[in-house]
């Protein structure tokens, strides 16, 4: 479920998004903004072994996608949040138990994710293409 949910997910979503935004089809470009983990690159963070997969996955496809989706006229970028306040990041007070790994101390917020995604869906972040940008405190 977490790979198909993901993984899948993203796949099916980008193929639309370039059908409706590729320069050969008609379209005028645009930025596609894939949502990775930190746990890809940290494997779960002892925990959700399958879930860090599932985000490698979607930063590899993300730097793939970039390489095929840049004469289109389309961005690709990803997301890498950390340890964030949300109800996953709180389950069963793993928030509690891994924020003393965070460098800054603390959790991230919600909005700030939303912000990197903002920055990357707008002009100035124009250059960049193919990038992962951690948003984790540090971590």
């Amino acid at each position: 479920q977490v790979l198909t949910a993901n993984v899948t997910g993203s796949f099916l979503c980008a193929r639309e998004a370039m059908r409706r935004m590729a320069k050969s089809r008609g379209g005028k470009g645009g930025v596609i903004v894939n949502l990775s983990s930190l746990a890809a690159r940290i494997g779960g963070g002892m925990e959700w072994v399958h879930y860090g997969a599932s985000k490698g996955a979607i930063d590899t496809f993300t730097r793939g996608l970039a390489r095929e989706a840049g004469e289109e006229g389309v961005r690709v970028a990803a997301v890498a949040p950390g340890l964030i306040d949300t109800d996953m990041g709180s389950q069963g007070g793993r928030m509690l138990r891994m924020v003393q790994t965070v460098p800054l101390g603390r959790g991230g917020e919600p909005p700030e994710v939303a912000e990197a995604v903002v920055w990357l869906l707008s002009p100035a972040a124009s250059y960049v293409h193919g990038a992962i940008l951690e948003v984790g405190g540090g971590r």
